[in-house]
């Protein structure tokens, strides 16, 4: 756990490259992936750099490589992931590489304008087909005699815009004739079907009803090339005279549509459409030879498409680092500063040796440690299982370099402080068999390299779920919990007492009288059951008021707990940085405090737990008379900050026939109570100016006579100033007493979320599944079946889901504000070193 206790040690060294061989030595620290290098060219811009002509070479071989990617997705044609180590190209490589994408890229290019070229024009035919055949068929019926006369009611004013029936008499209209056909032109085209109702308004209120519009929708054929969502119809528009037709043609061109010329001949237009048949079946043949030939340069770059991607990702990001590093003056040796892990020197040095004979160079690399001011970067060595617990703390903040790592304790607080708040056996179950196929699948999981990001969260903390579901099944055997019901394992330690005709007299006469008197009904040979709550509670109906008193004291004692153990991790802080100034002042005073408050109430509630029971006994030499008199922690720590002490006992005389002093329960129930209350208090007093002064004087003082000052905190340029250390040893103090208080009282969330997660179980239980239960006969045989399902479905989605994911968040908050807290700084900087592997992986949206 040594690193996972503390970050790893780190290095800083000084690279020095021969120009011939730092593209392969930079290749192979890659490879490794423990080197986070400093880039030592911020102050210049990508374009003064020495490799951006690499770079953009790069970017355009990754533009390249992503056209080709979507060119298979648009075809349907399915490409794997290159799973086989990919070696690094070599820098020669590099020019034959980008050349090889760059004709590849033209080539599909240019396939690929020439069949948007032949779709356009076999679009463009198959639609003057159409509208030829349309038209043909409409030209043949009686629609050109109808138009005229259409057109000629129109110019004697029968009808159209401006027509009305009383302006002209009956015997005028005999008079009039209608235009001969001949003198009808027409102009024909295919537009939009969800334009034509206003295409054909625009023309008619125009015209005046002066033209005549008809239209068919066009369907495709059998085997149309290119289907499209879009409805198209063809038209005629029947007029008379150039004026009209010019009129026409701009409403034509404005609503977008396609005009094509077309013969008044009949023998002519059959003659055209024979020819646009041809023309399209010549096109048919010509596509499909493109599309062939397009299909098979896909399938062949489909084989390779996944290794290029990752060849150019390795080329790409070696340059980058190539370009963090400083040239040296004579053009010879690139020099570089890199941040590694100790215990890694060795490696990185032998790594760079394997780059320097695949270079074939003759000179050395050298890597030097040096010193540095710089604060070193984080790093902990982690696994599967550890991964998930680090990126919880991680998440609040990363540590500071070899800080204490909370990520050891978390991994069983974490998913313990959950089951509390989550604990029911049944429930856990169904979150342990989860967690435990996400880590049985994991290889086939992993290489379907899904993802989806909710999915990718879970699956991430898998190992968090399956400790999670573990440690709730064990709580919710303490609790006697499973889907909200206890089950007697053991044999419960208490028995009726009461004959059956008791019972029957009781439950006719009033059932809720009914008690279980303890020396009747319990039997204490057996002794308490021996693990968990007794499922005699779970018909009891006080049950809800004995086990809110058991969770929330159990409550206050786990988080006391938790947070004097962070008390004792900030030592261990201390000791590490040698601070004798905060062990005295800021440890010892904190532990006091928090010791002379919160544990002697820690220690209350454990003494009332196993001294005071219900029987008449001497206790601690104070006659107890009965459970009416069991001490009140909670009043009692009240009084202890307002100084106010009662009498001495439970009785006046301290004898079994003396008299029950009034408030029993708020008296002194142990010998010199009051003075030792007392003692607690004023210590607890006085430790907080010893935390607020002690520690920012004798650094003044030691400031002043020369002595070097540790602050303990990175802000300012690392000068010591007075005002600044106690305004930050004020602001910790303030926040460490009123955190104190203000943190237990968070912890009695465990109790509010075990009660509502309880109740939220029993409500489901009593309100679907019983209700089936109860029915009978071959109905309720079929309802089990359909409500069964609905009380699953809703078990998981309420319970687990919803109800797992609340008591997460508040485990989350409990770890990061009232555990690390104590003890945690968070402010460190995330080692981020050079690895594929972890570029390859954020490029897949995989981290």
């Amino acid at each position: 756990m040594g690193s996972l206790y503390r970050s790893e040690l780190m290095t800083f060294c000084e690279l020095y490259l021969p120009s011939e061989a730092a593209y392969n030595c930079i290749a192979e620290l890659g490879e490794f992936g423990l080197c986070q290098f400093k880039d030592l060219n911020e102050s210049l811009n990508s374009h003064s750099r020495k490799f951006h002509k690499e770079l953009s070479m790069c970017d355009e071989m990754e533009k390249i490589v992503n056209n080709i990617k979507a060119c298979l997705i648009e075809e349907h044609i399915k490409f794997k992931d290159y799973n086989d180590p990919v070696p690094v190209p070599e820098q020669s490589e590099f020019p034959g590489m980008h050349t090889r994408l760059s004709l590849l890229q033209n080539e599909l290019t240019q396939v690929s304008e020439s069949m948007d070229k032949l779709k356009k024009n076999y679009l463009k035919f198959n639609e003057c087909k159409h509208i030829l055949s349309k038209v043909t068929g409409l030209l043949d019926s009686n629609v050109k005699a109808v138009a005229s006369k259409t057109i000629s009611e129109a110019e004697h004013g029968h009808s159209g815009p401006v027509y009305t029936s009383d302006e002209i008499s009956p015997e005028e209209t005999s008079v009039f004739k209608d235009r001969d056909e001949s003198e009808l032109s027409f102009i024909c085209g295919a537009i939009n079907s969800s334009k034509l109702n206003t295409f054909e308004k625009l023309i008619w209120r125009m015209t005046r009803g002066k033209a005549y519009v008809k239209s068919q929708p066009i369907d495709d054929d059998e085997g149309f090339l290119f289907p499209t969502e879009i409805n198209r119809s063809a038209f005629i528009v029947f007029f008379i005279g150039k004026q009209l037709k010019l009129k026409i043609k701009k409403v034509c061109d404005a609503f977008h549509c396609h005009i094509i010329e077309c013969p008044e001949n009949a023998i002519l237009r059959r003659t055209t459409l024979g020819k646009l048949e041809v023309q399209i079946s010549d096109l048919i043949v010509v596509i499909n030879k493109t599309q062939e030939y397009k299909n098979r340069i896909l399938f062949g770059t489909s084989q390779h498409v996944s290794k290029w991607d990752i060849e150019v990702m390795k080329v790409k990001s070696v340059y980058t680092i190539l370009n963090h590093l400083n040239v040296d003056v004579t053009h010879k040796c690139l020099i570089g500063e890199l941040w590694t892990p100790t215990e890694e020197v060795n490696n990185v040095k032998s790594h760079l040796r394997i780059g320097q004979k695949k270079a074939e160079c003759t000179v050395e690399p050298i890597l030097s440690p040096i010193d540095t001011h710089d604060i070193p970067p984080t790093y902990h060595k982690l696994n599967k299982v550890t991964r998930g617990f680090q990126n919880i703390v991680d998440s609040y903040g990363i540590a500071n370099y070899r800080e204490l790592n909370p990520a050891p304790w978390t991994i069983i607080s974490f998913p313990f402080i959950f089951a509390i708040m989550f604990g029911d056996s049944g429930h856990g179950i169904i979150m342990l068999l989860s967690a435990l196929m996400l880590v049985l699948l994991e290889k086939k999981i992993e290489a379907a390299k899904i993802k989806d990001e909710i999915f990718n969260t879970f699956y991430g903390g898998r190992y968090v779920v399956l400790l999670m579901g573990c440690f709730s099944i064990y709580t919710g055997f303490i609790y006697n919990d499973f889907y909200s019901k206890s089950v007697n394992i053991f044999g419960s330690s208490w028995k009726n007492p009461y004959n059956e005709s008791i019972l029957h007299s009781r439950f006719l006469d009033d059932a809720a009288s009914l008690t279980l008197p303890v020396e009747q009904a319990y039997d204490s040979d057996y002794g308490p059951y021996p693990f968990g709550v007794d499922p005699i509670w779970n018909l009891a109906s006080n049950k809800l008021n004995f086990l809110n008193t058991m969770k929330m004291k159990m409550s206050i004692l786990i988080g006391i707990t938790q947070m004097a153990f962070g008390v004792f991790l900030s030592l261990a802080n201390y000791f590490h940085r040698r601070s004798f100034l905060d062990f005295f002042f800021m440890f010892i005073p904190q532990l006091l405090f928090l010791s002379c408050i919160f544990v002697y109430l820690c220690i209350q509630v454990l003494l009332k737990w196993i001294f005071f029971s219900v029987k008449a006994e001497f206790i601690f030499g104070q006659y107890y008379p009965s459970s009416n008199c069991a001490p009140s922690i909670l009043i009692g720590l009240i009084n202890m900050f307002m100084l106010k002490h009662g009498n001495e006992g439970f009785v006046e005389g301290n004898t079994p026939n003396g008299t029950v002093y009034d408030q029993c329960y708020l008296q002194q129930w142990y010998p010199g109570q009051s003075s030792i209350e007392t003692i607690l208090l004023v210590v607890a007093v006085i430790s907080i100016p010893v935390m607020l002064l002690a520690k920012p004087l004798i650094q003044l003082v030691m400031h002043k006579k020369g002595m070097h000052v540790d602050t303990g905190h990175h802000d300012g340029d690392g000068g010591f100033d007075f005002a600044d250390v106690m305004v930050y040893q004020a602001i910790h103090t303030i926040e460490y007493a009123l955190g104190c208080i203000s943190h237990t009282a968070s912890y009695l969330r465990l109790w509010a979320l075990s009660l509502a997660h309880a109740q939220l179980s029993e409500v489901l239980w009593t309100m679907v599944l019983q209700m089936a239960l109860s029915m009978s006969g071959y109905g309720g045989s079929a309802a089990i079946y359909f409500i069964f399902w609905a009380f699953s479905i809703l078990s998981v989605a309420i319970l687990v889901l919803m109800e797992g994911l609340s008591a997460f968040l508040h485990a989350l908050r409990l770890h990061w504000v009232e555990f690390q807290s104590k003890f945690y700084l968070g402010t460190g900087i995330q080692f981020d070193p050079f690895s594929y592997v972890a570029i390859q992986k954020a490029k897949e949206g995989l981290e």
